[in-house]
């Protein structure tokens, strides 16, 4: 469970108990009995949560959209960490995969680097040809594997 999730529910927890006890003091003329009264008090607990944080249940919905791209002629010695914070620079980045052969577990030289769609352009425009510890970087947006054409032209 996210920490946000964790924190809803705490929250959540306490408004019920809270509830539970306001309702049991405003209802104790009223023989209500006490599951009911918990249970008015989740549903309490519930909306004052959704009414008190409306920005990060809004927040938890959305998908941010991204953008694959391509970054070659990087230097050998250049780790993710390195990378994502070059990235990292220009926009908001999710993940960096560095390609290594698989007979040595060096370094090939090239990676991909997942970013936001509305940064990937402008990390593009300002790292592709930049000089990166000795190297020319070669950044573009990364060509989709195309497994689905080659599967329908292999089982005709």
């Amino acid at each position: 469970m996210k920490s946000s999730s964790q924190k809803s529910f705490l929250i959540t927890a306490v408004f019920a108990a809270v509830g539970f006890v306001v309702m049991q003091f405003l209802f104790s003329s009223i023989q209500i009995n006490a599951p009911l009264l918990f249970a008015l008090g989740i549903v309490i607990g519930g909306l004052a949560v959704i009414f008190t944080n409306p920005k990060q249940m809004q927040d938890d919905k959305l998908e941010v959209a991204t953008k694959t791209l391509y970054v070659g002629n990087l230097p050998y010695k250049a780790n993710e960490g390195v990378v994502r914070d070059l990235f990292a620079e220009q926009g908001q980045v999710f993940s960096v995969r560095l390609l290594k052969d698989k007979n040595t577990g060096k370094r090939r030289g090239f990676g991909f680097v997942e970013m936001a769609e509305k940064d990937a352009d402008h990390a593009i425009s300002q790292l592709n040809d930049k000089e990166f510890q000795q190297r020319t970087l070669k950044v573009r947006a990364a060509k989709q594997k195309q497994f689905d054409n080659e599967e329908e032209s292999t089982n005709s």
